[in-house]
This record gives C-alpha cells, sequence and structure tokens, in this order.
C-alpha cells in the first residue's frame, strides 16, 4: 500500500509540474514583451535614436490594451514605424524568447537644402529628409529652387558625388542652373567654382577633373584659380584669380 502511495504522489507531482509549465507557458504566449531588440541595418551614425523607435513600439501596442503576442499585426507595427521621416524600411518579428526584433534602414541623405530659411536632406530615392539632432551628415549643400518630385537630375549627381571617395571629400556644394539643367560644384580645398555644365558625359568630366586635381594639387597652383570648366571636350578650362 504504501508503495502505491508512493506512486500516486509521484504522478501527482508530475502533473502539477506539467500545469505549471503550461500555464507558465500559456501566459507567455498572451504577453506582450515591452523587451524590443532594435538593429540598425545601415551603420552607427544614427539619425534616429534606439530610444525613438522604442517610443513608437510602446505608443502603437498601447493603442489597444488587450492586444496579445498571437495576434499582433507586424504590417501595422512596420508601416507605423515607417511614418518616421528618417526610416526607409522597417521589418519587425518575434523572437523565439516572445520578444520583439526590430530591423531598421535609415535613409541615406545625399544633398542638404537650405533655401528661405528651410533646411532638410534628399535621400538617394529623392524623399525630403528632415535633419537629425543626433547626427549631421556631411554632404553637399545646395540653395537651389528644388522639389522633391522634380529632383531626379540633382539627386543622380549628388549620389553620383557620395560614391566617389575623391569627389565626397571634396565637393561642398551643388547648384543647380534654371537654363537646360545647367549645375555648378563648390569645392572644400582652393574655393573654386566647377562649371559642371549638364549631366551628359559625366563621368568623362570626373575623370578630367580628378586629372586636374592630380596635376595642379602636385605643382601646388590650385589656388591661382576662380572657376574650373569642364564643359568643353576632352580638356579643363580654367579662369585666374
Amino acid at each position: 500500500m504504501k508503495k502505491y502511495i508512493i506512486h500516486i504522489k509521484f504522478l501527482l507531482l508530475i502533473i502539477l509540474v506539467v500545469f505549471l509549465y503550461g500555464f507558465a507557458s500559456h501566459r507567455n504566449s498572451t504577453k506582450i514583451s515591452k523587451d524590443f531588440d532594435v538593429i540598425f541595418e545601415n551603420g552607427n551614425n544614427l539619425f534616429i535614436s534606439y530610444e525613438t523607435v522604442n517610443k513608437l513600439l510602446i505608443q502603437k501596442l498601447g493603442t489597444d490594451k488587450n492586444q496579445t503576442k498571437e495576434n499582433i499585426n507586424l504590417n501595422n507595427l512596420e508601416n507605423f514605424i515607417q511614418t518616421n521621416k528618417m526610416i526607409e524600411n522597417t521589418e519587425v518579428f518575434l523572437k523565439i524568447n516572445g520578444d520583439l526584433g526590430v530591423i531598421i534602414k535609415q535613409r541615406t541623405p545625399i544633398l542638404r537644402i537650405a533655401k528661405n530659411s528651410r533646411s532638410y536632406y534628399l535621400d538617394r530615392l529623392g524623399k525630403i529628409m528632415p535633419l537629425s539632432d543626433n547626427y549631421s551628415a556631411r554632404v553637399p549643400i545646395s540653395s537651389s529652387d528644388i522639389e522633391e518630385n522634380n529632383s531626379s537630375d540633382i539627386i543622380y549627381l549628388a549620389s553620383q558625388i557620395k560614391d566617389n571617395v575623391f569627389l565626397r571629400k571634396q565637393i561642398i556644394g551643388i547648384s543647380q542652373k534654371d537654363s537646360a539643367n545647367q549645375f555648378e560644384l563648390k569645392t572644400r580645398i582652393g574655393d573654386q567654382v566647377i562649371l559642371f555644365g549638364s549631366l551628359n558625359n559625366m563621368q568623362n568630366k570626373f575623370n578630367k577633373l580628378k586629372v586636374f586635381y592630380q596635376k595642379v594639387i602636385a605643382d601646388s597652383t590650385l589656388n591661382r584659380y576662380k572657376t574650373i570648366d569642364l564643359k568643353y571636350k576632352d580638356q579643363v578650362v580654367c579662369t585666374k584669380k
């Protein structure tokens, strides 16, 4: 009889453990964790902070107090976070431990517009991106009249400059003239104006500019010039200061 009592106690203990485990698992499956694992896909120069992303998540999750983990609408969370103009793309997912994982792709500014007391960035897609309190991008500045929907030429030019190490260090300003999409560039070293002209033969113009700089830096004559004109075929025409 004593042997049966021991077996019964052991069986009851197993049932209790299974019940407690099931109860805990059920609570965990319905509880929304407030621990968010936020990863920034494109670098540590954050235009938007971890805290801001956390606040967006808490704000959206808090709109439905009775929402459980199983019926979280991840697409709604992603769309809500992407209303922030610093963010290009968001991926939200549930991790195995029940926490929310978030992958953020920030917008990439390539040009800063400063016109009529307004100042903002344009990204690679030509979308307006506000200035950030966290980080200031080192990109060319333009005071030209540029609208978000007709910025393709200057965005393309700015993208090419950003992707070129030499140009990225040297070009600090881009101006778009009214006639026939003519562009002028402002330099960091030497304080010259580069008369770039249209975007025709762009790479050839960049190559001519690079060769020109190699020569004038080697013979220390860069500061003699006021303008550098790249509009002529196979030559660089300069005017002296």
